[in-house]
C-alpha cells in the first residue's frame, strides 16, 4: 500500500462520513445535554470504534458475521442499544426541569459516559462493521502486514470523521444556551429519543 491514499477509497469514506445517521445524531443529543465538550469526546468515542473494526477486519474475526447467528446477535446488540439510548431522552423529555428556566446551561452527563456512548455506538453498528469486512481489504496489499494496513486506513476514516463531527459538535456548542431552554430541551430530548428508537426498530428488522 503506497502513502498516499487513493481516491477509490476516499471518495465513499467522505460519503460515508458526511452522511446523517445515528452517529450524527448521537453527537447532536450529547452536545445539547452537556455542551460541545460532551459533543467532542462523543465525536472521539465514535471515531475510536474505527479502529476495533479494522482490527477484526484484519484478523479476520470480522468474518463471523457471515454467520447467521453472530451476525443477528451484534445487529440485536446494536438495536436494543439504540432503543435504551432513545427511552433515556424520551425520559429526559418528560422530565422538568424549573432550574434550566432560571439558568439555562448545559450540564455535562460526564466524560466518560459520553466517550463510551460514542464508542458503543460505533462498535455495535452492524453496517460499520460490514463495510470495514468488505471495503478495507480491497485496498490491503496481501504481501504486507494487514494490520497496520488496516490501521492506517482506519487513521485516515478516523481524522475525516473526527473533523466532521467535531466542528459539528462545536457549532452546535454555540448554541448551547438556545438549546437549554426548557420547551426547547424537551421538544429536542423527545425528537432524538423518538428517531433513536425508530434507529433500533428498523435495525432490529431490517436484513443488511
Amino acid at each position: 500500500m503506497e502513502t498516499a491514499v487513493p481516491w477509490a477509497f476516499l471518495v465513499p469514506l467522505i460519503l460515508l462520513t458526511l452522511s446523517p445517521g445515528v452517529d450524527t445524531l448521537l453527537v447532536i443529543r450529547n452536545t445539547q445535554r452537556g455542551g460541545w465538550r460532551d459533543g467532542l469526546l462523543t465525536s472521539l468515542g465514535i471515531c475510536s470504534g474505527l479502529f476495533g473494526h479494522a482490527t477484526l477486519s484484519a484478523l479476520g474475526i470480522s468474518l463471523l458475521l457471515q454467520s447467521a447467528w453472530a451476525f443477528t446477535t451484534l445487529k440485536l446488540l446494536g438495536a436494543c442499544y439504540l432503543v435504551w439510548l432513545g427511552v433515556s431522552s424520551l425520559r429526559s423529555a418528560r422530565h422538568r426541569d424549573p432550574a434550566s428556566e432560571r439558568s439555562p446551561s448545559p450540564a455535562s452527563t460526564g466524560a466518560g459516559r459520553a466517550l463510551i456512548e460514542g464508542l458503543l455506538s460505533n462498535l455495535l453498528n452492524p453496517k460499520t462493521a460490514v463495510f470495514y469486512l468488505a471495503f478495507l481489504p480491497q485496498f490491503v496489499d496481501p504481501a504486507r502486514p494487514p494490520l497496520s494496513q488496516s490501521f492506517y486506513l482506519a487513521g485516515v476514516h478516523f481524522g475525516m470523521s473526527f473533523l466532521w463531527l467535531g466542528l459539528l459538535a462545536v457549532m452546535l456548542g454555540r448554541l448551547g444556551h438556545w438549546f437549554q431552554r426548557e420547551k426547547i430541551r424537551r421538544s429536542f430530548e423527545g425528537i432524538t429519543g423518538a428517531t433513536l428508537v425508530f434507529f433500533g426498530f428498523k435495525l432490529a428488522l431490517t436484513r443488511l
